[in-house]
């Protein structure tokens, strides 16, 4: 993935947070978690866990520029919806739109799956 890509992701992360007033003075954990927030959480993990799975794939050979791209844009998507969503509900996520946003990602999950393979 790269550096442009991570960037819109990692902005639209911030600025979800800054849209739900979940921006604390305190430092975030080490982890990138959001205290209180497990289903936000969930989706960002699995986010991250995907760009790291694209890079790698990238950084083998597994994986074209053009296939990370696509990814990346499938990533960024539902970081979208998710902060639209958080923004609806003071930084949080109903059990619903979890559910959306995982069934978004299983797809993207397999995609990145079966062009390393």
């Amino acid at each position: 993935m790269n550096a442009k890509s991570k960037l819109t992701v990692i902005g639209l992360v911030i600025g979800a947070a800054i849209a739900s007033g979940s921006v604390m003075a305190q430092t975030a954990p080490a982890n990138n978690d959001v205290p209180g927030h497990p289903r936000v959480n969930e989706v960002n993990n699995r986010l991250q866990n995907q760009q790291n799975r694209v890079d790698n794939g990238l950084k083998n050979g597994t994986m074209s520029q053009a296939q990370a791209q696509r990814d990346d844009q499938h990533d960024e998507n539902i970081a979208r919806r998710e902060s639209a969503d958080e923004a609806r509900h003071g930084g949080h996520l109903t059990k619903q739109e979890q559910r959306n946003l995982n069934r978004s990602e299983n797809g993207n999950s397999r995609r990145i799956y079966k062009q390393k393979h």
